[in-house]
């Protein structure tokens, strides 16, 4: 290999190579990893038609073109026929044969905190759960008082007298078994991490999924087979992924009455990194995601549905997500959502195992 084709091999980000009339020409071996999709299947091809980009950006391109300077343009959603938009920094340099030809960098934007943004669980959220486990320890023994005064009290109470000592028992224990809920996510044991096949993890969960709530529903599986090993704990992660499953299936046959289809697409982006506090950072590049055709988080909730107790469901105690979210950050991943009626995706972004020489196989 010569020196030129090396560096552009070695490239970290999805690099773009395209022609006057904005055709690939090349893409990296990143930018094949970005499309899902080889060089050989793209080249020719119109890069718009491969790459979405949430903003105006052809007129741009050809003032860049036409004036032989570079573009940037940060902070604009960027996704792919198979891809979920994700904020990205866009950069365009002119070639220097005068042909018309140009470099286009995507640079996905780093991820600030273990769990930043809007789908963080912030101190604020964790300091609610800490308040709301006291709570739930506090009201759950004179709820077991009032259920036992009810239940005494029905044993010389008339029929019509007793459907209210029913009630009563009844709508206690459904509270009990709420504050039951509450407790579980406070007290979620930190992961026992190892390497995990996340395959095995999607399979189990949609075979779970389709004897149980997920009955009514398609599940396919868009696997990529040569994904590596993740960090993880296998069970935490099964966990994760069925109440993902849930929430589909159950948004799906509030909406419509019958069932819809779930995807379920694994992909390996090494590009995507998540950045501390501090600086410092690590990567995330095997991802996971779940998509399905329902009618979409409502807008009142879509930048929040990590958080505790928020819920888009009636009844609903709106921890289902809050502990997904919480696992995702014990394990020092990332989770996101993207949704519009028709199509939401949750991706979860996990590390690699790590490969040791003397061991030769995946560990941590």
């Amino acid at each position: 290999m010569t020196p030129d084709s090396v560096i552009w091999a070695s490239l970290p980000v999805p690099a773009f190579r395209i022609d006057g009339q904005d055709r690939i020409v090349d893409v990296n071996p990143a930018a094949e990893g970005f499309l899902n999709a080889s060089c050989r299947a793209v080249a020719g091809q119109p890069v718009w038609d491969q790459v979405a980009v949430d903003a105006p950006i052809e007129a741009a391109l050809a003032r860049s073109r036409r004036n032989g300077t570079p573009l940037f343009v940060n902070d604009v959603q960027i996704g792919t026929g198979e891809r979920a938009p994700m904020e990205c920094s866009l950069q365009v340099a002119p070639l220097a044969a005068g042909d018309g030809e140009m470099i286009l960098l995507i640079s996905p934007r780093e991820l600030s905190g273990r769990m930043a943004g809007p789908h963080a669980v912030s101190s604020a959220a964790q300091s609610a759960i800490g308040m709301a486990e006291m709570l739930a320890h506090e009201i759950k023994n004179p709820l077991a008082g009032i259920t036992g005064a009810a239940q005494l009290l029905s044993m010389n109470l008339d029929r019509d007298d007793l459907e209210l000592t029913d009630l009563i028992v009844s709508e206690s224990r459904r509270i009990v078994k709420l504050l039951e809920r509450v407790e579980q996510f406070g007290n979620l044991s930190p992961p026992e991490l190892a390497p995990v096949n996340l395959h095995d993890v999607l399979d189990r969960a949609r075979r779970s999924a389709l004897v149980g709530f997920g009955a009514h529903m398609t599940i396919i599986e868009d696997y990529d087979p040569s994904l590596p090993m993740a960090c993880g704990d296998a069970d935490q992660l099964l966990q994760v992924v069925l109440n993902l499953l849930k929430n589909a299936a159950e948004a799906a046959e509030a909406s419509s009455g019958q069932g819809g289809t779930i995807r379920l697409r694994t992909y390996f982006e090494h590009s995507f990194r998540l950045r501390r506090s501090d600086g410092s950072g690590h990567s995330l590049p095997l991802q996971v995601e779940i998509i399905d055709d329902g009618p979409g988080l409502p807008d009142t909730i879509r930048d929040r549905v990590f958080d505790p107790f928020v819920s888009g469901r009636e009844n609903g105690t709106g921890l289902g997500l809050a502990l997904v979210g919480k696992i995702l950050s014990d394990h020092g991943g990332w989770i996101s959502v993207t949704s519009v009626p028709g199509r939401t995706v949750f991706r979860l972004s996990l590390p690699r195992a790590r490969m040791t020489s003397t061991e030769n196989k995946e560990t941590i």
